[in-house]
C-alpha cells in the first residue's frame, strides 16, 4: 500500500443522508486517509439501501487503488448522478475497501451522529 493511505474503522454511528432520507448506517464503516485529501468515510454495502443506487458507465483509476465504479442515487428530487463509487477489486494493500462504498460529500450528507 502506498504510505500516504490509511485505512482504520470509524468511530461512532455513520450515517448517509439524500435529500433528507437515511439511505446508509454503519457502526462497521471505514476511514480512508490519503494524503492531504480530507478523509473519506466507506461504508459496508450491507449497510446501504443499494435498491437507491443505480450502476453509472462512469469509471475512474487511482493509482494506488485500482479502478473504481460509480453509481448514481435515484432521490425523490430526482437522480443525482456519480454519487457513490467503489473499487470491486482494490489493489493489494487497499483490500479493506473492497465491498464497501464511498459517497461524495459535495452531493449527499455524511455524518457520524
Amino acid at each position: 500500500m502506498a504510505e500516504h493511505i490509511k485505512i482504520r474503522p470509524a468511530s461512532g454511528t455513520w450515517v448517509v443522508r439524500v435529500a433528507g432520507a437515511v439511505i446508509g448506517e454503519s457502526k462497521a464503516a471505514l476511514e480512508l486517509t490519503e494524503g492531504e485529501y480530507p478523509p473519506v468515510i466507506y461504508f459496508p454495502r450491507d449497510d446501504i439501501a443499494m435498491a437507491f443506487l443505480d450502476p453509472s458507465d462512469t469509471e475512474s483509476t487511482c493509482p494506488y487503488k485500482g479502478n473504481a465504479s460509480y453509481y448514481s442515487i435515484a432521490a425523490k428530487s430526482g437522480t443525482i448522478p456519480d454519487a457513490v463509487w467503489s473499487y470491486e477489486a482494490p489493489k493489494a494493500g487497499v483490500e479493506k475497501i473492497k465491498d464497501y462504498l464511498a459517497f461524495n460529500p459535495n452531493k449527499v450528507t455524511v455524518e457520524e451522529v
